[in-house]
């Protein structure tokens, strides 16, 4: 398997080359986790993996079928609601660790987080969905830049603790409700060890061919528990060597010659980059400082034949979507023209006007 092989074959496996139709939440279940941070970004990974536009992922959002909360590594992420409590259980006292330390600068410890958690659930109960900010005041916690990374650390802290996580969207703000009150708690749990060998399948179903390395940036566990997880479902995983690097793959029987007449135009924050810890297979190591910086900030992307060949930026307006390209390579005009194609999804997915300049 060459790299332009495993491209290809990240393309199927992440969905972004659409064999069968899927609901907003089949896609973000078939995917584990998507980053999320980015909140309308996220909605069209979402959106550029199935035929669902902006209003209907917004609404299964709203209706919680799709979580939004932090989980695996300390950053926002839309999960299923029905993977959203084993997957809590199996990685939130890790990143736990983390929100316990950044509030303990800011004089709470475990005990005091805890009686701030019990406010928080009175603040909710019966389906009262309130912004951070309005709950940090409840909490009187002032509003300052200091204070606002306490009540981050907080709010973080009560979600992977599985007693918030996000409300209906209150115009543009995002808010926070009781999870119990928004998704039923399964009867069943898994041991932790049941919990890693179903994160590792999910993750290598829907992103693979990976690496060990992979799966562990991806997850946030230690090369170390990945590998024990990895050796537990090995009977389920097909792997080839790259250049010295075991690359796992659940196996793929779908190939199409036109694979590489897609082009996608991707969001940022995209799994099809953010979810390996290199990303040579996708984007040639010349090009990478322009895709995404040394301290995590990714842009947006355009995918041709599974590469990243430039980054993109949309501004809305009132009554159409302004498209501004950047392409790595000097580009020809009726190339464009052919590229800009891809751009189409998108405009469905908005449902309005796109121009690009």
């Amino acid at each position: 398997m060459t790299h332009q092989e495993i491209s290809h074959h990240r393309l199927v496996s992440q969905k972004l080359y659409k064999t069968t139709p899927s609901s907003p939440q089949e896609i973000v279940h078939h995917m584990g986790a998507m980053q999320a941070q980015d909140y309308a970004m996220a909605k069209w990974a979402i959106g550029s993996r199935c035929d669902a536009n902006e209003i209907e992922i917004e609404e299964a959002v709203n209706t919680a079928k799709i979580i939004r909360t932090h989980i695996l590594r300390p950053t926002w992420h839309f999960v299923s609601s029905e993977d959203i409590y084993w997957m809590l259980d199996v990685s939130g006292p890790q990143v736990q660790k983390m929100t316990i330390s950044s509030a303990r600068q800011y004089g709470y410890d475990i005990k005091k987080l805890e009686q701030t958690n019990s406010k928080i659930e009175k603040l909710l109960a019966g389906n009262n969905h309130l912004t951070r900010e309005e709950i940090m005041r409840e909490l009187d916690i002032k509003k300052s830049s200091s204070q606002d990374f306490l009540g981050a650390a907080i709010m973080m802290h009560a979600e992977l603790g599985g007693l918030v996580c996000n409300g209906k969207m209150k115009g543009k703000q995002i808010t926070y409700a009781l999870l119990e009150e928004r998704v039923k708690r399964p009867k069943n749990k898994l041991t932790k060890e049941e919990g890693l060998a179903k994160l590792a399948k999910r993750y290598f179903e829907s992103h693979s061919p990976a690496t060990l390395l992979d799966f562990s940036w991806w997850s946030g566990f230690s090369p170390t528990i990945c590998a024990l997880t990895i050796n537990a479902i090995k009977l389920q995983l097909s792997f080839t060597e790259i250049e010295n690097k075991t690359y796992y793959y659940v196996n793929q029987t779908f190939i199409d010659n036109n694979l590489n007449k897609h082009i996608h135009f991707l969001p940022a924050f995209d799994e099809i980059l953010i979810s390996y810890k290199t990303r040579e297979a996708s984007i040639l190591l010349e090009h990478q400082s322009k895709a995404f910086t040394n301290n995590g900030i990714f842009k947006p992307i355009i995918l041709e034949d599974g590469k990243v060949i430039g980054t993109w930026k949309r501004t809305i307006k009132k009554d159409h979507a302004k498209i501004e390209t950047q392409f790595f390579n000097e580009t020809e005009s009726n190339k464009k023209a052919i590229l800009f194609e891809g751009i189409k999804a998108f405009e469905n997915y908005l449902g309005t006007k796109i121009i690009i300049e």
